[in-house]
């Protein structure tokens, strides 16, 4: 499992410590120092069955900063994918990759049945 996160994020530091209670073995990845690259986040994409806004920070300065909420809609897939393999700080964190399971965010009941 690759566990790629922010290390200051309030989130992700929950993230893992549940990741720990649980015994979770993980591989942890830092999202600014190693930004997931447009090829990794297209095969992620395809495999979560999320819309792609879900790979969005959202609430993050850099996503209002670029007024991205009124300009994604207009972009295609692959310009939003591009977009977020130029700045980790654009995507939602933490995120969670398995052979079968792409999750964004951390919501402790879906990593309850999804994780363990």
């Amino acid at each position: 499992m690759l566990f790629v996160e922010y290390p200051k994020c309030s989130t992700c530091q929950k993230a893992k410590k549940w990741l720990d209670e649980h015994n979770v073995k993980y591989t942890d990845r830092h999202i600014v120092e190693d930004n997931p690259t447009y090829e990794e986040l297209k095969k992620w994409y395809e495999r979560s069955g999320l819309p792609l806004k879900k790979f969005f920070n959202t609430s993050g300065m850099l996503y209002r900063e670029m007024e991205l909420s009124k300009k994604l809609t207009d972009m295609s897939e692959d310009e939003q994918l591009k977009l977020l393999a130029s700045n980790g700080m654009l995507v939602k964190r933490p995120l969670i990759v398995m052979d079968d399971t792409v999750l964004t965010g951390f919501k402790e009941s879906v990593w309850e049945e999804k994780v363990r």
